[in-house]
């Protein structure tokens, strides 16, 4: 079958590959001029089957009061006049109650380790090496605040039967002696050893390699503009270079899969929320943690790849502002050099990038009512941790088999009024 993909970024170039290796004829799409130079380029590098969770909590409504207060919360939200904003906002809230919470939550749990499971048998069929550590991501509470909730965090993981370990500060300084120097903060740590790490921008290059000697097109620096339809179906999209034909498509352009989808007159409640990362060079010292780290209280994550530490965080809902603010991504980087004070942080790279978040953090996979069109889009912060698991659903459906994860509650129609 000929099938085009729509965007290029870590959710884009895995369904390619899949499709590809499923024998298909597959062309790739994408404005930018390389593959996962967007949400995908420097994002926290965690692949967090375990941390996975929905932003939308009960104590979130009464959070957001305060953190509109503060101008280091971890979440901002700059009303627009968008009617889009506004909806998406009253969803969000909804989807707070405790019951929503818990069955979302489950979902993304099982959910990230189906896709944790896919991306090993990516990384076994190809043996890409991007920076990846596989120690497990260690949680760290340092206000009696984050201590209090840890412990109905650990009940949802016992419930999924996830293994997470609770560590005294001398256990979590033999994981990762770097924090030798904070012993004293160290109110509470969670250690999830199923967890990894790695840089997204270097496993999309490298699988996008992998793709072309499979056969697939990648049309790099195509804008598109608008689509063909024929009774219903997607014939071509128009693009800044010319049309583009195909059977079947599939939309992966992440935050700006609405834009294209109102075309077809879809509705798709993803809204972009901006974050921040700053990139470090630590070369081979002591100093820079080597286990990825999540700092509950800053709501901060740290990957070590290679040489470089990347740490990340902030949500700003603000649109499709892609302005890098100087203030936010400095806070990012000063919370998590707050824990290393041995780390120089003067020639650290900043970079913002949308997250494509649905209201309740669960990417939209699957068919809708357009015949040929498949989505495969929303996956907010857990873009590189759904990756694999969403271009498998993606690859079984196109060939008629049942997927083998259950794609209750990832579908659009949750989303009908």
């Amino acid at each position: 079958m000929g099938i085009v993909v729509l965007g290029a970024g870590i959710v884009g170039v895995t369904t390619a590959y899949r499709l590809a290796r499923d024998g298909h004829k597959v062309t790739v799409i994408d404005r930018q001029p390389g593959p996962a130079l967007e949400a995908s380029f420097a994002n926290a590098a965690q692949i967090a089957a375990a941390l996975s969770g929905p932003w939308a909590a009960p104590g979130v409504p009464g959070q957001m009061l305060d953190w509109m207060r503060r101008a280091d919360s971890p979440m901002r939200f700059r009303l627009k006049a968008d009617h889009r904003q506004w909806l998406w906002g009253l969803r969000f809230l909804a989807e707070c109650r405790r019951d929503r919470f818990e069955t979302t939550f489950r979902r993304m749990l099982e959910f990230g380790q189906y896709s944790q499971k896919m991306l090993a048998g990516v990384k076994q069929e190809t043996g890409l090496a991007y920076d990846q550590l596989e120690k497990g991501i260690l949680k760290l509470c340092t206000t009696p605040e984050t201590v209090a909730d840890l412990a109905d965090f650990e009940a949802i993981l016992r419930r999924a039967e996830i293994p997470a370990h609770r560590l005294s500060a001398e256990e979590a300084i033999a994981l990762e002696p770097a924090l030798e120097p904070v012993r004293d903060r160290l109110a509470a740590c969670l250690h999830m050893p199923t967890d990894e790490s790695g840089d997204a921008h270097l496993f999309a290059r490298g699988l996008a390699d992998r793709c072309a000697a499979l056969g697939v097109d990648f049309r790099y620096g195509h804008d598109i503009r608008d689509v063909e339809l024929h009774k219903g179906e997607i014939l071509s999209v128009r693009t800044s270079k010319g049309e583009i034909g195909g059977e079947l498509f599939v939309l992966a352009l992440g935050s700006y899969s609405p834009q294209l989808a109102r075309k077809l007159g879809l509705s798709l409640p993803i809204y972009p929320v901006k974050g921040y990362s700053a990139t470090v060079p630590v070369g081979e010292g002591n100093s820079a943690p080597r286990v990825s780290l999540y700092i509950a209280e800053k709501k901060v994550a740290m990957s070590r790849l290679g040489d470089r530490l990347r740490i990340a965080g902030m949500a700003d809902i603000a649109g499709y502002d892609l302005t890098l603010e100087q203030p936010r991504a400095r806070q990012v980087l000063e919370a998590g050099l707050s824990l290393f004070p041995g780390i120089n942080g003067g020639q650290a790279k900043f970079w913002c990038g949308l997250r494509p978040l649905t209201p309740d953090g669960l990417p939209i996979l699957g068919s809708c009512k357009v015949p040929n069109l498949l989505l495969n889009t929303g996956h907010g912060t857990y873009g590189w941790t759904y990756a694999c698991g969403s271009a498998q659903v993606i690859a079984d459906l196109v060939a008629g088999r049942t997927p083998d994860h259950d794609l209750s509650g990832m579908t659009l129609s949750r989303f009908a009024l």
